[in-house]
This record gives C-alpha cells, structure tokens and sequence, in this order.
C-alpha cells in the first residue's frame, strides 16, 4: 500500500511539473525607450531616403491583444530638414519664400500590430516564436513648424524576445501627415491638395527596448 501511494505522489508530482512547463505565461503590456534617426520628404526633398536624415527618439507602451496581435502607443520627437534649392526642378520665386529648413516634430500615435508569428519565449507548446517580423498601421497627431495636423503610420518592423521580460526590436514607420506646412515650403506649384495629395511625410526608424508587464494568468483547463 505505500508503495502504491509512493508512485501516485511521484506520477502527479511529474505530471504538475510537465504541465508547469507547458504553459507559457503571456504579458498584457510593454514598456520602452526608442531611439534612431528620422527625415522628411515633402516639397524640399521628393523621393531620396534618409537625406539629412535627424536624431529620433521617444517611448513606446504597448497592450498586447494576443501573442498574433498588439497596439502600440508611443511618443515621438524627430528633427527634419531638407533644402530645395538642392533639387533639380526649380520651383518659381516667391518672395520672402525659405527654401531651406530645419524643424522638429512632435509625434503621438497609436498603430495596429499584426505579428507574422505568435510572439513568446517559445517554452510553451504553442509554438511562439522569441523573434517575429510584424506589420503596422495606425493614426496619429503631429506637432511641426507651429502647425498641428493628423498623420497615418504605416510600416513593419521585426522584435526579439531577449529574455521572458525583456524585447529588443527595430520598426521603421512613414507618417503621412495632412499638411502642406511641415516643411515651411507650401504649395509653391500652386497645385490643388488632396486628402494626402501635395502633403509633407516624414520617416522614422528606431531601435527599441522595452520590458514586460502585468503577466496574463490562465487556468491550465483553459489555456
């Protein structure tokens, strides 16, 4: 009879341990820092990546929806700058008219993160991967040149889970703003505005750190 309780103890002492280890413990919310370089195009500067490219950075919050899914909040300051008398077309002389700038921006923005692969430390029996690519898009204000607009982020990135709490990850975004002012260059063809039509946009892509909080119990039954 002891012997037989002895095996029971051990079988469900085994048991509870592999179940422990099955389950993978999911984060409602992230945390972080974000630092890296943004540049402008616009009036002053048509289609040349990263030319007079700034110093960006900012912090980041996320809510994690699901290890497939996430919504990121984060505040940004970036400066821009470009000069367009460096382009080829010249644009026709309007007095008074700067053609060389150098600004800054303020952005705050949410954007919609649908992840490529279920996102974790890879410990449990989902599947979750430590790295995941990702695809973004979102809304958001920005603050430049005294003048405040709308902006619609679009990007992707790619994040590395480096510990259970810990991400490290790099995400490049275009913010198509609403304005035509950014740049202090507006509408020199005189050309009619659309909705993002003759509009100013600017880029930024930054590295990020952020950690882990508020852990997402679940019941093994339900998990």
């Amino acid at each position: 009879m002891t012997l037989r309780k002895t095996i029971l103890t051990l079988v469900c002492v085994l048991g509870t341990t592999a179940l422990h280890a099955q389950q993978e413990l999911e984060y409602r919310y992230e945390f972080g820092g974000m630092l890296g370089t943004g540049f402008y195009m616009g009036d002053a500067n048509y289609s040349s990546l990263y030319k007079k490219s700034q110093l960006a950075g900012g912090l980041l919050f996320r809510y994690n929806l699901n290890p497939r899914m996430a919504l990121k909040f984060d505040l940004m300051y970036s400066g821009i700058a470009g000069n367009a008398l460096e382009l080829k077309n010249k644009y026709p002389n309007v007095a008074g008219q700067k053609w060389d700038f150098k600004e800054s921006v303020i952005d705050l923005g949410c954007q919609y993160e649908l992840h490529f692969f279920g996102y974790g430390t890879g410990s449990g029996y989902k599947g979750h991967k430590r790295f995941t690519p990702y695809i973004q898009l979102g809304l958001g204000l920005t603050y430049g040149n005294k003048t405040v607009t709308m902006n619609v982020p679009v990007g992707f990135g790619v994040k590395y889970k480096l510990k259970e709490r810990l991400n490290i990850g790099l995400d490049w975004c275009m913010h198509f703003s609403m304005s035509d002012k950014l740049d202090g260059i507006s509408d020199p063809y005189s050309i009619k505005s659309g909705f993002l039509k003759n509009k100013d946009s600017y880029c930024l892509t930054k590295v990020y750190v952020s950690f882990d909080l508020s852990p997402r119990y679940r019941e093994c039954n339900n998990d």
